[in-house]
């Protein structure tokens, strides 16, 4: 889950049921970008024709502070490893009582990459981990 004011998100993915780890406090990357070709037509100097292309789909980046739960998350990645297998993935936003305000279904999700925290004494930072998940695009 993510949630956001609406104040959080939740990400429901290719699990059947929500697991507790499910809940993250960031997500980057719900965009998309088409390729614009541009036709030069003879005779026609008032415009140029311009016709989409294929469209870009950045990759999805979930972070969260590291809870007890973080393990839960590696012992998922190492179950998918090798192979991984492209689901369909619910991102949900929630109002502050956990109410979903909206949600984007993507197509064609797998993990492509998970960062741990950086851990220094040093600094007084929370310790985060970030899932980074490749998707196909929308689906309805």
């Amino acid at each position: 889950m993510i949630r956001s004011t609406a104040s959080s998100f939740a990400s429901r993915s290719p699990w059947t049921t929500t697991p507790s780890w499910a809940a993250w406090t960031k997500c980057e990357g719900l965009s998309v970008e088409y390729d614009v070709q541009e036709i030069k037509e003879g005779g026609q100097n008032d415009y140029i024709h311009r016709l989409a292309g294929r469209a870009k789909y950045q990759n999805i980046k979930l972070t969260r502070p590291i809870d007890k739960d973080t393990g839960k998350v590696a012992a998922w990645l190492a179950s998918v490893a090798g192979a991984p297998k492209r689901s369909t993935a619910e991102i949900q936003l929630l109002d502050a009582g956990g109410t979903k305000v909206t949600s984007w279904k993507l197509a064609g999700v797998y993990p492509a990459k998970w960062s741990g925290p950086t851990l220094d004494t040093g600094t007084n930072q929370v310790a985060l981990e970030v899932l980074e998940l490749v998707h196909n695009g929308f689906a309805r």
